[in-house]
């Protein structure tokens, strides 16, 4: 399906009846990330999965930042489009930041929140800096370089072959302007440490006791801030924990659906 608003087209899907449950990919990823989420969420919840600006099927962007702030609100317009008032909003990764920035500024649109391999602190000066530099390589020479260094860390150690396979040519399709927007755009997003403190909403927090990118000691700080929230550390998967224990993934997504109906 095909959302377009003001000259920017969102590609997504959108399968199932239950509670709403928006999905957001990670990077430089896209919406087919959650397939097995699709395929194992969609009895009891309405799976809405779209593709970010600049990545899959989206519209491409032209390398400019792209802000949290900025994907969250393209997601709200589509939550519009599609009649949907609340829902619970999940990220993975870059995902969960943009999760974040959603619930920051649509507080009211949340039902509950699923933080996957995320955390809520902004880069440090040196993140920041290395970001900046990808996204002037990317530019330059492409982003196959990405692939061959963030591949390997993006799953655990007992990850499937044909997985690794699939994330691979997932990440090498991405085109490079959706890419660098990106990276610029997490490269300036803000602390929202406060905003944990404040939530309310039932949230689910995952993290994969293999994640060498964004590792758990960093899920269980966001838990320590977060009065409605629980933790599940899921055993070997890796920074995509979807993927390389899809089952132990669902599972734990859909004990918190009884959390949020």
């Amino acid at each position: 399906m095909r959302y377009t608003r003001q000259g920017v087209s969102i590609e997504y899907d959108d399968i199932g009846n239950g509670v709403p449950l928006l999905l957001i990919h990670g990077f430089p990823l896209d919406r087919t990330l959650w397939r097995t989420q699709i395929a194992g969420l969609s009895q009891i919840f309405r799976v809405i999965a779209p593709d970010l600006r600049g990545f899959g099927q989206s519209s491409d962007t032209d390398g400019e930042a792209v802000t949290m702030d900025q994907y969250a609100a393209d997601l709200k317009s589509l939550l519009d489009s599609v009649n949907v008032k609340q829902a619970v909003v999940g990220g993975i990764s870059m995902g969960g930041y943009i999760a974040l920035a959603f619930y920051a500024q649509y507080p009211d649109r949340v039902k509950g929140l699923i933080l996957a391999n995320t955390r809520a602190i902004p880069d440090a000066e040196e993140g920041k800096q290395s970001r900046l530099a990808n996204a002037q390589k990317v530019g330059e020479a492409g982003s196959s370089f990405l692939v061959e260094t963030m591949a390997p860390k993006m799953l655990g150690s007992a990850a499937k072959p044909e997985i690794e396979i699939a994330v691979r040519s997932m990440m090498a399709r991405q085109h490079a302007p959706g890419v660098m927007s990106a990276l610029r755009g997490m490269a300036v997003r803000p602390d929202r440490t406060t905003l944990l403190r404040f939530a309310t909403v039932p949230t689910l927090i995952v993290s994969g006791s293999e994640d060498a990118l964004i590792p758990p000691a960093d899920s269980e700080a966001m838990q320590a801030l977060m009065p409605n929230s629980r933790l599940v550390i899921i055993p070997d998967a890796g920074h995509l924990s979807n993927l390389d224990k899809a089952d132990a993934f669902n599972h734990v997504v859909r004990e918190f659906y009884k959390q949020v109906v």
